[in-house]
């Protein structure tokens, strides 16, 4: 199949590794060219490799889920910086990421009959719904408009999209659980709750208050995709279920206030968005912060960490608590971010390196925030600094 093409404005060299490109480089626009050309050339190998990979022990299974993984990091990114790419470029980049989606479904869809990978419509009925397996929820709807329609109605599908992708409710399915509601239910007992998520396909917790909520190892199943979203006052420890083997396609964290987010192993993207006055842990091969405000990072990320719009943030390595193989094997950028808003050589001001002294130990992370005998929520984040 020949390979696609994509060059939306005037062309740059193509990076030649995945990630973002030099730091030096001033132009956003420029940075994201060279980085979403070079994601889109290595997706397209990877579709292609598909036809010549074995299906036998799920190799090619193994093929198609990298794909989906890749292709929803790539519309993620992709909604993030529409800030400062024009609507022209943004249609254009919707188009080669819907162009990617049609590529995939073919070439499954040549593999075998009826692959609960291949895309369907959105108007399919009921009947065919429950016939037919439901498509893998780590990639995010085809993004974008149908080249038809003009810059502005493309424009506001981006803006539609990251609203219904970036924080949606967990979706309830023949025998499933409603996890948010028992944990609502279960608000006055007190003490840690541990949601199994055994029936769920995605983690998204959101809207609630003065929780301290641990994620048993049954979770992992449901490491498609993970939101956290509307918390307050909260303690959320999602390690176990992503460390093992399983980590999240992808992460959104979005409005949190005063609350300790120790977000596990992420695979992909983690996107933070509108956190204030809080702590959060993270091992991800991005992380693209936004509207952030006092907020201390513990952080593993093998990119340049990206900021905008965010002030008082105070970044850390990972804590050793939280290490295991693979963080041990990558190198770790964590002092390496970019803000997006200041794009002058002079370091910018929203950032700093956490000091040794105020970094947490690692005692009161194995202890202390796994839930120790007579401390409820409150007395934890206090003993964390998070609230007086």
């Amino acid at each position: 199949m020949p390979t696609l093409t994509f060059i939306p404005f005037a062309p740059s060299p193509i990076a030649s590794t995945r990630g973002l490109t030099s730091p030096q480089m001033a132009d956003p626009k420029e940075k994201f060219f060279r980085h979403f050309q070079a994601e889109i050339t290595l997706i397209q190998d990877e579709i292609d490799s598909l036809a010549t990979t074995s299906p036998v022990g799920g190799e090619r299974q193994t093929g198609i889920d990298k794909v989906l993984a890749g292709i929803s990091r790539l519309s993620n990114e992709t909604m993030d910086a529409t800030d400062f790419i024009p609507s022209y470029d943004q249609r254009a980049y919707s188009q080669a990421i819907k162009a990617l989606t049609e590529k995939l479904n073919t070439t499954t869809g040549k593999l075998g009959p009826k692959s609960r990978f291949q895309f369907k419509s959105r108007n399919t009925g009921a009947a065919a719904a429950q016939s037919q397996a439901v498509p893998d929820p780590r990639l995010h709807r085809p993004w974008g408009s149908d080249g038809s329609q003009d810059a502005d109605d493309s424009s506001k599908k981006i803006t539609d999209i990251e609203t219904r992708d970036a924080v949606g409710t967990l979706p309830l399915f023949s025998g499933g659980k409603n996890y948010n509601e028992e944990l609502s239910r279960s608000n006055a007992a007190g003490g840690v709750r541990k949601p199994s998520f055994s029936t769920a396909k995605n983690i998204a917790i959101s809207d609630h208050r003065g929780l301290h909520i641990m994620l048993p190892s049954t979770a992992s199943r449901a490491t498609s995709s993970g939101s956290l979203t509307n918390l307050d006052r909260c303690i959320v420890d999602m390690t176990i279920p992503t460390s093992a083997g399983a980590p999240f396609a992808g992460l959104a964290l979005k409005n949190i206030k005063r609350s300790l987010i120790v977000a596990g192993h992420v695979a992909g993207p983690a996107h933070i968005t509108g956190i204030e006055d809080s702590v959060v842990v993270v091992a991800a091969r991005q992380v693209r912060m936004h509207d952030c405000r006092n907020v201390r990072v513990y952080l593993h990320c093998t990119s340049h960490p990206i900021i905008e719009d965010c002030s008082q943030m105070a970044f850390a390595p990972l804590p050793a608590f939280y290490a295991n193989e693979a963080t041990a094997a990558e190198m770790n950028q964590w002092d390496k971010v970019d803000d997006f808003k200041w794009l002058k050589d002079t370091a910018s001001p929203n950032w700093s390196v956490l000091e040794e002294e105020s970094r947490l130990a690692n005692d009161v992370w194995e202890n202390t925030v796994c839930g120790k005998a007579g401390m409820s929520t409150d007395d934890i984040l206090r003993e964390l600094r998070i609230v007086t």
